[in-house]
């Protein structure tokens, strides 16, 4: 591994590296909310998985949540962050250009 490749992975995000955040990441950079049964339907996942990786990503400052009510019927929407957007596009950034390496076209 020469250093270009070393700096590249040193520039991965760590909070990303589980597919389920990934997921929601990905899933919210692409749409402005999602509510917590659109992310489980959308990441095929148990509602426990969702809860503590969405929890997990709300610490950081990734995603907020906003808590209301559709009818009588309580309903949680998330929504990525600045913070989130800017942190989730430099790791997609950083992957791209280690591939890129790998593959000889950067």
């Amino acid at each position: 591994m020469n250093v270009k490749q070393r700096i590249q992975i040193h520039q991965l995000n760590k909070a990303f590296e589980n597919r389920v955040r990934l997921g929601i990441m990905s899933s919210l950079m692409v749409n402005d909310q999602l509510d917590f049964n659109q992310l489980k339907e959308l990441l095929e996942v148990t509602d426990g998985n969702l809860a503590s990786h969405l929890k997990s990503l709300e610490g950081l400052k990734f995603v907020k949540m906003e808590k209301s009510f559709v009818g009588r019927k309580p309903n949680t929407r998330y929504q990525i962050t600045d913070t989130g957007s800017t942190a989730f596009q430099e790791h997609v950034n950083a992957l791209e250009a280690l591939i890129k390496m790998q593959t000889g076209k950067g």
